[in-house]
């Protein structure tokens, strides 16, 4: 296993080291990051006219149809990468996707996210002088960038009032809050906690923030952090923007937590531990924000090779739950049981393609879709929703070093 101080030399984050070892897209070299852009109004140039996709921010619940949006992210500063976010389509019945374009002067956009008015697009700028960028869908307008104040943010999310953006800085370990204006444009950040407690964990060099998200009932957000073994729960002004710390919750020493997911019922929560190998579920307190952590359980992952699970989704009906595994390059389905209390090993199916780095449902729930970081694709599967089980859809897509798929 390399350490997080090999990992980070160079400018390297160990989540990109992971990504390119062994992959056909290998990271060579790592070039001084672009200067993020100064004036939120200022707008970078796209290779190519804005493609003829359906506006943002029109599906309706239930079975969708025709072509919907589908965006992609990437590396741009790696060997065989992107040149920026990627514009595609997904035909929302059979699951085929179809490329239009892309959209540059955004730099290594390795993590998407939408407004919930489906609006405005937001991407981390993972370099070493961090940001996150806003988009506008309607024309394409990139509405500027804006500093995390840390290093490599690897995530983002939106909070649910669409008023602030939570981004997570994996290098730096530390997470950060902006505030979202009514047209969807990034303001100054207001707060930025560094997780400086408790110490890194077994071969970790330091905190690495991997994940920062909002509680269903949207009264704290949660900040996961790989080195530190931790995860962080904050209460959020949401007059202010401003982060008090409330607890902290931790994994078995080693464990390198990535991901969280709560169920549905907003009482249980599901934690992917990239480095033992492991998920667990966590049983979370809407009232005091505390999260706790229970046994780890298998990833489903044969042991053939050495697995990093990535990221773990559970269906809107709250019955079945998917990890990504990279390395063993499957999705692991659980039934979820007991109101959310317990998860139940069903199986694992191929994920057609190479080191699944993220993955996502689209708005409607019918396709699940895995960005596979090593072999530049992504893969569409359909999800029953009686029995969980996914069956591909047709062959992947070609993309260069996808490592997130947002459809919308």
């Amino acid at each position: 296993m390399t350490s997080g101080a090999e990992a980070s030399r160079e400018g390297w984050s160990r989540r990109r080291f992971i990504g390119a070892l062994g992959g056909t897209a290998a990271v060579i070299a790592v070039p001084a990051p672009a200067s993020a852009p100064a004036d939120p109004e200022s707008t970078p140039t796209a290779d190519s006219a804005p493609a003829k996709v359906p506006a943002p921010g029109t599906h309706q619940k239930g079975k969708a149809s025709g072509p919907r949006p589908l965006y992609l992210g990437t590396y741009t500063s790696v060997d065989g990468g992107g040149t920026g976010i990627g514009l595609a389509t997904y035909d929302a019945s059979t699951g085929q996707i179809t490329g239009a374009g892309t959209l540059t002067g955004v730099a290594d956009p390795s993590y998407l996210a939408v407004h919930p008015d489906g609006r405005t697009l937001y991407a981390v700028d993972e370099q070493t002088a961090g940001a996150v960028t806003a988009v506008r869908l309607a024309d394409r307008k990139v509405l500027g960038a804006r500093s995390t104040g840390g290093a490599g943010p690897c995530h983002l999310s939106v909070h649910p009032t669409g008023r602030w953006l939570l981004s997570a800085n994996y290098t730096s370990g530390s997470v950060a809050v902006h505030p979202i204006d009514t047209s969807g444009v990034l303001g100054e950040r207001t707060a930025l906690a560094k997780h400086s407690s408790p110490q890194p964990g077994p071969g970790q060099d330091g905190p690495h923030a991997h994940q920062f998200v909002t509680s269903p009932d949207g009264g704290h957000v949660l900040a996961v952090d790989l080195g530190t073994d931790t995860v962080y729960t904050y209460r959020l002004d949401t007059t202010k923007g401003t982060l008090t710390e409330v607890s902290q919750a931790h994994t078995r020493a080693g464990a390198g937590p990535r991901s969280l997911t709560f169920h549905p019922g907003g009482r249980y929560a599901y934690l992917a531990n990239e480095v033992d190998d492991t998920i667990a579920v966590c049983a979370y307190d809407p009232a005091t924000g505390a999260l706790s952590i229970g046994a780890p359980q298998s990833s489903g992952s044969t042991g053939s090779t050495t697995n990093y699970p990535a990221q773990i989704l559970v269906t809107s009906n709250g019955a079945y739950a998917y990890l990504a595994n990279r390395g063993d390059n499957s999705l692991a389905r659980y039934a979820v049981e007991a109101d959310g209390a317990r998860l139940r090993l069903l199986g694992t199916v191929p994920v057609s393609g190479d080191f699944p780095r993220q993955i996502a449902f689209s708005p409607d729930g019918t396709l699940l879709f895995t960005a596979n970081q090593r072999s530049s694709t992504v893969s569409v599967f359909h999800v029953d929703d009686n029995t969980g089980q996914l069956t591909l859809a047709g062959e992947p897509f070609a993309s260069p070093v996808a490592v997130c798929a947002l459809p919308l």
